[in-house]
């Protein structure tokens, strides 16, 4: 028997006024910021695929504090990061091309004093059957969560430009990824963050890898049937690569920007949305 699974039905509010607030120049050792996550006073970045198997302490104004090395771990295509109480959950499923058969989250003390070992979470997408090279793979993410008990898996559907949302345990070792839902995103997800004291969603996206945007989605859940409103903002940055958000509060962000052709460093950026509200 086939599983069903309920497709969000969702408005699109196109949310026109954004402001800046700050924006500081990244390190290039950071050149390739990918996700975004805060630790006390600190936030914390790493670079995306064949990077340092590593994470980046910075200031608010993207000064780097210093390198805490993830040991046991490869950086094979690190694409998020996101935590609970007591762990930093790091993502290493990049997989553009889709022929990845290593997917997996490292589990990580959030506090380095803390002595417990490094664990890992593998994981595969139990509907995945061919693993041959395509660069319109739906079996890709960018986006990860902690919600409650659980880690949320964002998939980047490059083909239908909508995102299936997936659910794993937070316990180390082998399982399969559990979908629950797709979510007409009408746009290519590369980043998300969450916080349960907003139930607030936060995306970022794009649809032609040229403009990117934030999505917001109030009062999220993982009900199955519940109806969803968005907003989406166009992020005022150019053409450059945005793959990380940070909520500070409802309307107010960090993202992070990585270093291109067309821009001249990799970039911190405090953004307010929907100011003239």
């Amino acid at each position: 028997m086939k599983k069903l699974f309920v497709i969000f039905l969702i408005q699109f509010q196109l949310v026109f006024s954004q402001k800046i607030l700050n924006d500081f120049a990244l390190s290039k050792v950071v050149e390739e910021t990918s996700g975004l996550e805060v630790i006390g006073d600190s936030l914390i970045t790493f670079n995306d695929s064949g990077g340092d198997p590593a994470i980046y302490y910075m200031s608010y104004t993207g000064e780097i504090i210093k390198k805490r090395n993830i040991i046991n771990s490869k950086n094979k295509d690190w694409e998020d990061i996101t935590k609970d109480n007591k762990f930093l959950y790091i993502g290493d499923f990049g997989n553009n091309l889709n022929n990845r058969k290593d997917l997996k989250i490292y589990k990580v003390p959030l506090f380095e004093n803390i002595k417990i070992d490094n664990e890992t979470i593998y994981f595969s997408y139990p509907e995945q059957e061919s693993f041959k090279i395509n660069r319109n793979t739906i079996y890709d993410a960018e986006g990860l969560i902690s919600f409650e008990n659980k880690l949320v898996l964002f998939t980047k559907n490059r083909a239908k430009k909508i995102t299936e949302v997936y659910t794993l345990s937070k316990n180390a070792g082998e399982q399969k990824a559990n979908k629950i839902n797709e979510i007409n995103i009408g746009s290519i997800i590369t980043g998300a963050d969450y916080n349960k004291d907003l139930e607030l969603l936060a995306l970022t996206s794009t649809i032609n890898f040229i403009k990117y945007y934030i999505i917001t989605i109030n009062n999220f859940s993982l009900e199955k049937e519940k109806q969803f409103d968005f907003n989406i903002t166009e992020i005022p940055i150019g053409k450059t690569q945005v793959e990380s958000i940070k909520i500070i509060d409802k309307n107010t962000f960090w993202i992070t920007s990585e270093d291109e052709s067309s821009s001249k460093s990799a970039r911190l950026l405090k953004i307010k949305i929907n100011d003239d509200n």
